[in-house]
This record gives structure tokens, C-alpha cells and sequence, in this order.
């Protein structure tokens, strides 16, 4: 399946509104040797990276929600607010 890393990024903020919700940036790059999408999640001085193999990406622009990716997500808006507060 071709697509390209702008695609999967918006793909991945519909897929998860709560990232944009939240304001937090989402940088992604492809590591050739691991096969896998980077993913960096940015809110203030708090990072998050993360990989997504090249099958759950597939997966994910064919509309199927990525579990693994959905729970580190999930995550770090939690672990976010709980610092805030």
C-alpha cells in the first residue's frame, strides 16, 4: 500500500482527535531499518516516542484503529494532565 508520511499523519490525528484536542504535535519520520514509522508526540517540555510497524500503518490508513498506538496515545494525554495538575 503506497502513501505518504503526510497522509498517515492525518490519518492518525482523525483516527485519535484527542491529540489535536490536547494541542499536542505530532512529528513522524520512516526508519528504513526497523520498517517502522517514527512517532514523536510533543505537548510543552513532554515528549512521547513511539514506533508503528509498516503493517499496522497499512492498517490504520485502512480505517482499522491501531490498539498498541491508541493506548500509548491514551497514555501520554493522561500522564500530561496529571502533571498539570
Amino acid at each position: 500500500m503506497a502513501y505518504t508520511i503526510v497522509a498517515l499523519k492525518e490519518k492518525i490525528l482523525q483516527m485519535y482527535p484527542d491529540v489535536e484536542k490536547n494541542g499536542i504535535s505530532v512529528g513522524l519520520t520512516f526508519d528504513e531499518g526497523k520498517n517502522a514509522y517514527i512517532i514523536n508526540f510533543i505537548k510543552d517540555k513532554h515528549a512521547l516516542t513511539t514506533h508503528l510497524e509498516k503493517k499496522d500503518a497499512d492498517e490504520c490508513m485502512n480505517n482499522i484503529k491501531c490498539v498498541y498506538l491508541g493506548v500509548q496515545v491514551g497514555q501520554f494525554i493522561k500522564n500530561f494532565k496529571e502533571k498539570r495538575t
